[in-house]
């Protein structure tokens, strides 16, 4: 039976969580449960242990925006795997940590380090300031010639866009210095990254879960050893994403039930259905979740599709649409709005996201309410959070 121990992770100081994760990639070392400092400790008995693999280095949550987090049984082959095939991708060097370690892309971003013998630079409250502040401490620790990376997740990619003063200015040069900036977490809207390469940023899209080590697709071409297959794809070749190869998970710690069913052997190998929807022609493409698509009178709409639509609406500056309840379609599309700072949610706006929604959309997927929002609530790890905003009950007609 595998040892398995909480370890408060505190995101001011890293060195005893980088110490000890080290050790449990080596085997010198038990496996580790990571949680934030100060918040409940992770519990687990020994039933669930005893069906862990002998060689198990982490069990993190997953981040998942809708349903209750489960937790992934990460082995040392998996993890030292992920790293090494990111390393192949963009090239091993130090990394800025501005993430929550204790998720898996902060954890990740140790792990990265402790493969390619580095350090990397904690960001441990996020800020334009703290950031170019940062960036500076992470090229001076660099070796000679290595590269600098770091990982972000959308949200705070928009921040470092968003502005044209000093301070904007600054943190914008400092990440121009990264040769990769990985952005995932959550789908990056697709003019949010024309910006920020048009800006001279070297971002890499990535797609990945806790059940894969993290990030395994970059800028839709799956690393080394990870294969794609669409499962019972329709007429437009959309279907349900399976992964493989040796980043991924082992299971689901003390739930036997959902790992038999998530994890399936298939064509010869071993499989992780994932809940997300896409295609894949070498290049995947995400177009939205199993679990947040909306049925509208018969038809199907994805949430991601329709973000698209509305983030292409001038004034609008972040999007996250839900399903309502409808009495005669059983669902409609509503859609929560952050408008740029110097736009007001008028009628006006109103409309002119009706006219761009009504060109690029069919007409069942058009949004039929709409909310307003100073700041689109998210998860831990920066997701939107769409349960919480499907809840909300006031909502204005669009249409």
């Amino acid at each position: 039976m595998p040892e398995l121990v909480p370890f408060p992770v505190d995101r001011a100081d890293i060195t005893g969580y980088y110490e000890a994760l080290a050790a449990a990639l080596d085997g010198s070392g038990p496996g580790l449960a990571p949680y934030e400092a100060g918040t409940p400790e992770p519990e687990f008995d020994a039933a669930a242990l005893a069906a862990a693999p002998d060689d198990l280095a982490l069990v993190v949550a997953t981040s998942g925006s809708t349903g209750t987090p489960k937790r992934a049984m990460l082995t040392r082959g998996a993890l030292v795997a992920s790293a090494t095939a990111t390393h192949d991708r963009i090239g091993a060097g130090t990394w800025l940590l501005p993430l929550p370690p204790h998720h898996i892309a902060g954890t990740q971003v140790i792990v990265r380090s402790i493969v390619s013998g580095t350090t990397p630079t904690v960001l441990d409250a996020w800020s334009l300031e703290g950031f170019t502040k940062a960036t500076g401490l992470v090229a001076r620790n660099a070796p000679p010639f290595s590269p600098i990376h770091t990982s972000l997740v959308p949200t705070q990619l928009r921040d470092l866009l968003d502005g044209d003063d000093e301070t904007h200015t600054r943190a914008l040069a400092a990440a121009r210095r990264y040769r990769s900036i990985l952005v995932g977490g959550s789908a990056t809207p697709r003019a949010l990254l024309e910006r920020a390469r048009e800006g001279g940023l070297s971002v890499v899209t990535t797609y990945g879960s806790s059940e894969t080590s993290g990030g395994c697709v970059y800028d839709g071409t799956p690393l080394d050893g990870v294969g794609v297959r669409v499962i019972e794809p329709d007429d437009d070749g959309v279907g349900r994403i399976a992964l493989t190869g040796p980043m991924l998970a082992a299971g689901y710690l003390g739930d036997p039930e959902r790992t038999a069913v998530t994890f399936v052997d298939e064509a010869g190998a071993h499989h992780f259905l994932t809940d997300d929807l896409g295609s894949f022609d070498g290049t995947l493409a995400i177009t939205g979740r199993i679990d947040d698509v909306i049925t509208t009178g018969g038809y199907k709409v994805s949430p991601r599709v329709v973000e698209e639509a509305v983030q292409r609406v001038p004034g609008v500056r972040d999007a996250v649409v839900v399903a309502r309840p409808h009495e005669r379609w059983g669902q409609t599309v509503a859609v929560a709005i952050v408008t740029d700072a110097a736009v007001d949610a008028t009628e006006e706006l109103s409309e002119r996201l009706l006219i761009e929604c009504r060109r690029l959309l069919p007409p069942y997927a058009v949004p039929r309410l709409v909310r307003y929002e100073e700041a689109l609530p998210l998860t831990g790890v920066g997701k939107p959070d769409r349960a919480f905003v499907a809840r909300h009950d006031q909502w204005q007609n669009l249409r």
